[in-house]
């Protein structure tokens, strides 16, 4: 008989994780940007395909730049009390927070199925946000990375020298959690970056702030001086803050902003053993400890003290990385940000459900 309720608990369980996700409505829209007029340029003759008729290409002229690709999941049982955002960090896209290199599920789908209603973004010049004309647009040169940089960068190998070309030959950090078999998978992901869009990214990150919050946002790396940025430029419409390793900071004179916004900063593993992390750790802590100081909420968990080892950088994608979800998940909760019973204002959330669905429409067939 005990064998029989173990086997039938499994199954269920089993059945649980493949169950297919409710949503009420999904979909995409751009947001931010502006028009750039471009002069001086030559008129080519261009053919666009093998055998194609030629035609003439005017590079002259306005052309819309800056914008950012944002994709929304609402799932029908909603129970995240504000839409969750996820920002990405640099050098990627939002398909930080999708399926893992590894084939598991990711953090979109896993929120989504707790009942956050998610937004996930391609930040300005990443992914499907495209791109603008350089130098003439974005200023620079784009930086690429080679297979090596993120391995040693992101705490998977052991910094500076550990990687090869081999994988037996690779120096891993102990213990560690991200998938090494995957990692080609990973670097696939990599996207060119430039280091100076920063003003436009953020512009673009407070246009969606305006158009979808109040809201969580969830940020990373990279991301971590927007997080903090948008939010100290819109404290009224951000509920809370959840910052994953943030490599950058807000504005530690306007620290007080962020006071009445409840804080979670979460690292992983290894950091001591890390050229760079250690600073970058300290940054994060004196940043958020101007916070504490002007009376906010702040809490930070280093993941090895509550008993979660290994995590590299890339803790949304390492094997344990539903675990250090539902942590984040249980911090939201403690925040009151998420009706545990889905029967509590079920009607009142689904009333303004389809509000807020008709107004985002409207609002997006006016862009």
């Amino acid at each position: 008989m005990r064998t029989i309720t173990i086997l039938a608990v499994a199954v269920t369980l089993v059945a649980c994780a493949q169950a297919p996700i409710a949503l009420r409505d999904m979909g995409s829209f751009h947001i931010g940007g502006r028009d750039v007029e471009i002069t001086g340029k030559p008129v080519k003759e261009v053919v666009f395909t093998p055998g194609g008729v030629p035609a003439k290409v005017d590079l002259n002229g306005t052309y819309a730049v800056e914008a950012m690709y944002v994709q929304y999941f609402l799932p029908a049982n909603r129970r995240g009390a504000v839409p969750l955002l996820m920002w990405h960090g640099g050098g990627l896209t939002g398909v930080t927070y999708e399926t893992t290199p590894d084939g598991r599920e990711g953090w979109l789908n896993y929120f989504v199925k707790q009942g956050w209603d998610v937004y996930n973004s391609d930040a300005v010049e990443r992914g499907r946000a495209g791109w603008a004309m350089t130098p003439d647009i974005f200023k620079g040169d784009p930086l690429f990375l080679a297979k090596a940089n993120p391995f040693e960068r992101f705490r998977i190998g052991q910094s500076l020298g550990s990687w090869s070309p081999d994988p037996a030959q690779r120096k891993l950090m102990p213990n560690l959690q991200f998938p090494v078999e995957a990692y080609d998978n990973f670097v696939k992901q990599s996207v060119p970056r430039w280091t100076t869009t920063d003003d436009a990214i953020i512009r673009a990150y407070i246009a969606l702030v305006d158009k979808v919050c109040p809201c969580v946002i969830l940020f990373h790396s990279q991301a971590g001086q927007f997080g903090f940025k948008v939010a100290q430029a819109r404290p009224d419409k951000v509920k809370a803050l959840v910052a994953v390793e943030p490599a950058g900071i807000g504005d530690a004179k306007q620290a007080a902003v962020l006071k009445n916004i409840p804080t979670l900063v979460v690292y992983g593993d290894n950091i001591a053993l890390d050229s760079r992390w250690p600073q970058i750790r300290k940054n994060g802590v004196d940043f958020v400890g101007e916070i504490t100081k002007a009376g906010g909420k702040v809490d930070i968990v280093d993941l090895p003290n509550v008993g979660i080892r290994g995590n590299s950088h890339m803790l949304m994608m390492d094997r344990n990385n539903l675990q250090v979800a539902r942590l984040i998940q249980e911090w939201l909760a403690k925040q009151g940000l998420y009706v545990r019973d889905s029967a509590v204002s079920e009607s009142a959330m689904a009333e303004e459900t389809r509000g807020n669905l008709s107004q985002a429409r409207r609002e997006m067939m006016r862009q």
